[in-house]
């Protein structure tokens, strides 16, 4: 019996698993390193415990002092979440000597199905279809390059070790293939501290679909259905689903028992996860991730069940709570990752304090698995996700309707943030077809951003706004001599405003036409404003006759419109000038905190556009930085190992005649 559970993890799947633990009449402890003090796990425990610095190495990936920790307040269990020591055999094993329940599989299926290599060989012998390639021990780099020249082209390296895409590297033809494994095997001695890899053909349209497993020490085995996890960024999953579209039942049954037997083969207890490629016909095991998956409530929302609350029951030694015959699927359930990045200057991470951040808590069918609040600081120790915000509904399309519009109604000010570019994948067509795959956000869908035509909606809005003593707008055009400005007696009364958003300035004149209808002038175009009552500071209305609404908050300094996943925030017009940017100067400065991991510039070197000159590693991800034009290093202001802060100095560049103009040129 557990009757205390120790959670050796952070964010949401510790306030995630706290909460399950509570409900079951665990006592709970969570364990947080120095840079979570006060975080929000911590505050929803019975007890919490330091454990270390602020860097992972040293707090959470410590084993003695996790298991110190557990010793320390007398748990009888720990769970690991997932990352950090949840896919840790050592870990797993330590936990059983010292007397402690480790909520996972035995050390023995971790360490099987941790190595890709060896779970390559173990499926392959249990019947379940493997990927043509090579996974042998012969690790030398003239015999994996005979091994892709017989496999052929693509093919993708990978890791044995570990998982997240780290270290993976699609080859496309021989001449990339040494550059493509040294840089495989950096990152995976860097991340797993294995450099070992595998060869498999790369399929160019697969998609990533995944089962759900549970076992129990009893023997019993069984699937909880398949979840797509197509949409993915760099190997790293953004958008997820269950169940998968357009997966015929026949399939369905077939990768179910294949996940089945998997778990099996390796007689596995607890939660799993069986990734699978599916080309459209036929589908090729991929990897067994040994613990509990980001994306487990789309599984949680279709199927009913509690998957952390199974994990915990099968740990105490009970029985799988259903058989297979009594697990139902309903309806349909979608996923969207939240993380402090910004989409439009390359996904860069964002730090910073979350000086706003709201869910929608009044939709029906809307799950937000969160482990911050407003607030809270997002550091660069650890992974920049916010949320997870999941959406229920009776069929596919509603469930992608339903996240979108919880997505509109998310507000998050302090850091930069993915939603609006969650936002336009759902909406895509191509989506919204399932008609997915791992290269689709790679190959067509990029981050677009704010149209000009949601600009100049903005600038309407926020005008139409300031008009009234409050944010409810009436129906009918404010009283002449409430309005600041423009009023004539015997004349149609007329407001001006001088706005302003970044440095893009709008003068507009604002009309009061007859049935409450305002002819604006922006721009040099001619646009037609009519606002429906709002409540607090929601405005429905139409611009030019076409539906529009808003959230518009007005304050004496600004007026800031959120809408469709954007926050423009307008201020009257102060005349300020604009100035050139540092890029533009030829001062090259970081754009996040983070480590130097190389330094390729030197003093005096002519360098080209696009030439990478320095690295940067933040949030566990790696960042070039190129040079913006052609031009001649003037300096170097760091070396490799340091910590830099963000907007430090790094390079700075003389051009080489108009290439800074060039480069404007460009970009407009």
């Amino acid at each position: 019996m557990i009757d205390s559970l120790l959670i050796a993890n952070r964010g949401e799947i510790a306030c995630r698993v706290i909460r399950t633990a509570r409900r079951l009449g665990m006592r709970t402890i969570a364990v947080f390193s120095e840079a979570d003090r006060g975080a929000l796990h911590t505050r929803l425990a019975d007890e919490a415990l330091l454990v270390g610095p602020a860097a992972a190495r040293e707090s959470y990936l410590d084993m003695a002092r996790i298991l110190d920790a557990a010793r320390a307040t007398r748990a009888s269990a720990i769970h690991p979440g997932y990352g950090f020591l949840s896919e840790n055999a050592a870990f797993a094993r330590a936990c059983r000597e010292a007397g402690i329940v480790f909520v996972g599989p035995p050390e023995d299926a971790i360490l099987r199905m941790g190595s890709k290599s060896e779970a390559r060989q173990l499926m392959a012998a249990a019947g379940v279809p493997v990927l043509p390639g090579y996974d042998g021990d012969d690790q030398s780099a003239a015999r994996l390059e005979r091994e892709a020249r017989s496999l052929g082209f693509p093919l993708l390296i990978k890791p044995t070790a570990g998982g997240g895409g780290k270290g993976m590297r699609i080859v496309r033809e021989a001449a990339d293939f040494a550059e493509a494994l040294a840089g495989a095997r950096r990152e995976a001695a860097k991340s797993f501290g294995d450099e070992r890899v595998l060869l498999e053909r790369f399929v160019d349209k697969g998609r990533h679909v995944e089962i759900q497993v549970f076992a129990d020490s009893f023997g019993a085995a069984v699937h909880l259905f398949e979840r797509d996890c197509s949409l993915q960024r760099r190997h790293q999953k953004v958008i997820e689903e269950a169940p998968a579209p357009g997966i015929g039942e026949r399939t369905r049954d077939a990768m179910g028992a294949a996940a089945v037997a998997a778990a099996r083969a390796v007689a596995y207890q607890g939660a799993g996860t069986v990734e699978f490629l599916y080309d459209g016909r036929d589908f090729y095991f991929l990897e067994m991730n040994t613990r509990l998956q980001v994306e487990h409530p789309v599984t949680e929302m279709i199927t009913g069940l509690d998957l952390v609350e199974w994990q915990l029951r099968v740990a105490a030694g009970e029985r799988l709570p259903l058989a297979q015959e009594d697990i139902r699927c309903s309806g349909h359930a979608v996923e969207a990752r939240l993380y402090a990045e910004d989409p439009e200057r390359g996904f860069l991470p964002s730090t910073g304090r979350l000086h706003r951040l709201r869910f929608p808590e009044t939709l029906p069918n809307v799950r937000v698995d969160s482990g911050v609040r407003e607030g809270d600081a997002v550091s660069v120790h650890y992974d920049p996700m916010i949320a997870k915000v999941i959406a229920w509904g009776q069929d596919r399309g509603s469930a992608i309707d339903l996240l979108r519009s919880a997505l509109e109604k998310t507000e998050v000010d302090g850091v930069r943030c993915n939603a609006r570019y969650l936002w336009e994948i759902l909406g895509a067509e191509a989506v919204r077809a399932g008609d997915v795959s791992t290269r689709l956000l790679e190959q067509s869908l990029q981050p677009v951003g704010e149209t000009p035509a949601e600009r100049e909606d903005a600038w309407l809005l926020a005008a139409a706004a300031r008009l009234g003593p409050s944010q409810d707008v009436p129906t009918e055009p404010a009283s002449p001599w409430s309005i600041p400005g423009g009023f004539r007696l015997n004349g149609d009364p007329v407001v001006r405003f001088s706005l302003r958003i970044d440095e893009d300035r709008r003068s507009l004149s604002l009309r009061a036409a007859a049935d409450g209808v305002w002819a604006v002038k922006s721009g040099g175009l001619d646009r037609e404003l009519w606002l429906a009552s709002g409540r607090g500071g929601d405005l429905v209305g139409t611009i030019d006759h076409f539906p529009v609404s808003a959230y518009v908050e007005v304050t004496p300094a600004s007026t800031v419109v959120r809408r469709q996943c954007l926050r423009f925030e307008v201020q009257e017009d102060d005349g300020a000038t604009h100035h050139a940017s540092a890029e533009h100067e030829g001062h090259l400065k970081a754009p996040m905190p983070g480590h130097v991991l190389d330094v390729r510039a030197t003093t005096g070197a002519r360098v080209k556009a696009g030439e990478v000159l320095v690295v940067l590693e933040a949030m566990k991800m790696e960042h070039s930085l190129a040079a913006p034009w052609d031009g001649t290093v003037l300096s170097v202001d760091v070396k490799q190992g340091d910590r830099v802060e963000e907007g430090a100095e790094l390079i700075v560049l003389e051009p080489v005649g108009d290439a800074p103009l060039r480069h404007a040129a460009a970009q407009e």
